[in-house]
């Protein structure tokens, strides 16, 4: 009897994308609320928000990656993303998504990896191309993310 490699993921939707986060990584989900600016940040930094005691860079995926623009409104939420550099003074972010995450079972049998399949190179923060059954997510690349918040920080 084989083993089946099941993992837990998250997938939200960003823009005209969907992504596909460990769940492992996610801290919590918000509801949004208008960010306080951050000086001379690129377009995909959409400021801070207030978290616990922290304030966290919201980053806007879709503008980030090259793949459009996304709008807050009342029905986005954000989702707290745990960090993975150790950096501590950056131990969390936060996405930009609209509604609500869906919590998702993926078998090894339906995640098929769509990376190099057509050709296409993949945008920029993302890892991987993914099908899921019916649908195609986006793995994005925590660490690109998480570097990209701290240069726009640090600029």
């Amino acid at each position: 009897m084989s083993a089946h490699h099941e993992i837990r993921g998250v997938l939200i939707r960003a823009g005209a994308t969907q992504l596909l986060l460990p769940n492992a990584t996610i801290s919590e989900v918000l509801s949004y609320s208008p960010p306080e600016a951050v000086a001379n940040a690129p377009a995909w930094l959409l400021g801070r928000l207030r978290w616990r005691g922290w304030r966290l860079p919201l980053v806007a995926f879709p503008v980030l990656s090259g793949q459009g623009e996304e709008r807050a409104d009342l029905a986005s939420k954000v989702v707290v993303l745990k960090t993975l550099g150790g950096d501590a003074r950056l131990p969390f972010f936060a996405l930009l998504t609209e509604g609500f995450p869906r919590l998702v079972t993926i078998s090894e049998d339906n995640l098929l990896d769509e990376s190099d399949g057509d050709g296409d190179a993949l945008p920029f923060a993302v890892r991987a191309r993914v099908r899921l059954n019916d649908d195609v997510a986006l793995i994005p690349d925590i660490d690109v993310i998480e570097q990209s918040v701290r240069e726009a920080l640090a600029a």
